[in-house]
């Protein structure tokens, strides 16, 4: 259990757009920063960051909370390993209650899987470093690869012993869970023996974007025709080939700042690239690329170079995953090596700035390069060169952007020496059919969704009566941005005279909403008014924006930064610019919060006014005068809210 003091202190330490940062690509814009959300896919940001309140909030999906909800939510740690993340990160130092045994059993499956696949990296690390057998092979096997030390304790390189079972008794000695063994894939159970996956090969970890290890690449050292030269873990709760790309962990921070990523394709690409001082490198290890890997690089920028070998082949077969790339709106370029040469072999030859210069001399656009590529060969051959432009068509098709469609249009029209206007036709051809293709069949029309959004919406009304949701929202906005902000009122005595009263706006609506007995349905409000109350009743300081946002439960912390977040806002700047200024809440904070409590009332009210007339519809005689008269009271109340609404305060 972790003190409250170092909760306090790792909040305090925290700052949104740094650990937002280390995820996702942000943008300056106001008073805000914005970037795409890494919960869900978009196009356009709608992702927002508040630098000055610590929150985070996004206006596609409905995510939103504090720096540790962020790590939470992202990393699907629990709180306490959220806070534990950070406190590392801010370097500060935790000093925990010892847990309970009942606490110790709580630890979920998932946490079970990180801990064995943990405890398996630094096995794998200890044989290749303090084993004769991993010195002699695995150690070996990096050195020649010329694999410096730093880059082998950097990637946690290690070494499983060649031998059926060496690891898992190992694991089982220490008293690790077989079951948990079998699930991260390090152990494969056939019968009644144990196997492990990985013997006799040198181990590449693979991390999730906090450094948690996730799975394991082993490459088999034997020359044995009969095994794969790789071997992957397979899927598990932890750990999805499909959404995972290696260096990811080491590169992110070098994706933003070059606003540039490299992708190759091997463990060892990776490696060599870092090693010679070019960091901003992942790789697919060699599986094809998927929509949630393209996802995953968009979050730290929009620029992709891949880093092909000399093989045809192997580019061709790359080309649909690149075309996923430029559907999602990102820039491609392509850098092709020598025959014989890879990323690898090539940042050894030419060291770290002859590397860079190669990159920077080769770099060629993805689909000039695809279309000179196709096009070898074909020049004389009109069938192939008509199926190879509406190749090149296809590609251009699925780029989101019309502005840079057409550019590419312009750029390949000459390249391919076929009119600009035939291939605007193939390209409009393209998009037409993928347009029909994504309507399903039985898909209604927009008018028929109206219709039964409309009678949707007047089915929920008559089963539930207005809702209020609106209204209680706007007041707990009010209260929470303002509570501790002063209204004047000003009203006539009995001699006449005009008398100043002074409330807080948080005095004002809690004594307004407890004379009317006025509860709120949502639990998290209900909590809140319940804080103000006890604040107000103790004469103690009123709970500040932050007491809530990190507050330990996530439906609090995330209720408040839904009040106070909004997808608009103004700079000064731009105010100043345009001789446009508006005119702020504050300016006219009476008026607001008199108008929001009323509006509260009038719906309540209407609320009551239809339950009512439902009771009138089937009472008997005998109860029907006392609903009359009910009806008439609501219906008054009602005309006096009404006129309060309408009423103009201007003191």
């Amino acid at each position: 259990m972790i003190p409250k003091e170092t909760i306090d202190q790792i909040f305090h330490a925290c700052r949104i757009e740094e650990v937002v940062g280390d995820f996702v690509q942000l943008k300056k814009r106001g008073v805000n920063m914005i970037g795409n959300c890494p919960f869900h896919d978009e196009k356009t940001p709608s992702f927002t960051v508040s630098v000055a309140k610590g929150i985070f909030k996004c206006f596609g999906c409905g995510e939103g909370g504090n720096s540790v909800n962020f790590i939470m939510q992202h990393e699907n740690y629990s709180y306490p390993e959220a806070l534990k993340y950070l406190a590392q990160k801010y370097a500060i130092h935790i000093e925990e209650k010892e847990q309970t045994p009942e606490e110790v059993l709580k630890q979920n499956e998932r946490d079970g899987l990180f801990v064995v696949t943990n405890f398996a990296n630094t096995n794998f690390q200890e044989n290749l470093h303090k084993s004769k057998e991993g010195k002699a092979i695995g150690l070996s096997y990096f050195k020649e690869r010329k694999v410096s030390d730093e880059m082998i304790e950097k990637f946690e390189l290690g070494y499983c012993i060649d031998s059926f079972d060496a690891f898992t008794k190992t694991a089982l000695k220490a008293g690790y869970n077989i079951d948990n063994m079998v699930k991260s894939g390090l152990t494969i159970a056939k019968g009644d023996r144990n196997f492990d996956r990985f013997k006799g090969r040198v181990m590449f970890p693979i991390h999730n974007l906090t450094g948690k290890v996730l799975g394991f690449g082993g490459r088999i050292l034997q020359n044995d025709k009969k095994a794969a030269k790789y071997v992957n873990s397979p899927e598990s709760d932890i750990y999805s080939k499909s959404k995972v790309l290696y260096g990811m962990y080491h590169a992110k921070k070098a994706i933003i700042n070059a606003d540039l990523c490299y992708l190759v394709e091997g463990y060892t690409d990776v490696i060599s690239l870092h090693q010679v001082s070019i960091e901003n490198v992942v790789a697919s290890s060699g599986t094809s690329l998927t929509t949630e890997q393209i996802s995953l690089i968009k979050r730290f920028s929009n620029n992709i170079t891949m880093l092909f070998d000399g093989d045809t082949a192997g580019i061709k077969a790359s080309f649909r995953g690149i075309d996923m790339i430029l559907e999602q709106g990102l820039n491609v370029k392509v850098v092709t090596f020598p025959d014989g040469e890879d990323p690898d072999s090539q940042a050894k030859k030419l060291g770290g700035e002859g590397m860079k210069d190669f990159i920077a001399t080769n770099s060629k656009d993805f689909i000039l390069f695809k279309s000179k590529l196709l096009l070898e060969g074909k020049e004389n051959d009109p069938v192939a060169k008509a199926g190879m432009i509406k190749d090149i068509a296809a590609t251009i098709a699925v780029i989101p952007d019309r502005i840079i469609r057409d550019e590419y249009i312009k750029m390949c029209w000459n390249v391919l020496e076929v009119e600009q206007e035939s291939l605007y036709q193939e390209v409009g051809k393209v998009r037409e059919n993928k347009f029909y293709e994504s309507r399903q069949p039985d898909r209604k029309s927009r008018y028929e969704e109206v219709v039964d959004l409309r009678s949707n919406r007047s089915t929920q009304q008559k089963e539930t009566g207005f809702s209020a949701e609106y209204q209680e929202k706007d007041l707990m906005r009010l209260l929470m941005e303002h509570g501790d902000k002063n209204i004047h009122f000003f009203e006539t005595n009995e001699d006449g005279e005009e008398e100043e009263t002074v409330h807080r706006v948080a005095d004002f609506i809690i004594a307004d909403l407890q004379t009317d007995n006025i509860i709120f349905k949502p639990k998290s409000y209900q909590f809140i008014i319940q804080e103000f109350e006890k604040a107000i009743k103790n004469g103690t300081d009123l709970p500040k924006e932050q007491f809530f946002i990190q507050h330990e439960n996530r439906d609090i912390a995330s209720t408040v930064v839904d009040l106070l977040s909004s997808p608009h806002s103004l700079s000064k700047n731009w105010e100043e610019k345009h001789q446009i200024f508006v005119t702020t809440e504050e300016a006219i904070l009476k008026q607001s919060v008199v108008n929001s409590v009323n509006s509260l009332k009038m719906k309540q009210v209407e609320e009551l006014l239809i339950a009512n007339q439902d009771k009138m519809k089937t009472s008997n005689h005998d109860d029907l005068q006392e609903l009359l008269q009910t009806q008439i009271l609501l219906m008054e109340a009602q005309k006096q809210i009404s006129a309060q609404l309408t009423r103009v305060i201007i003191k």
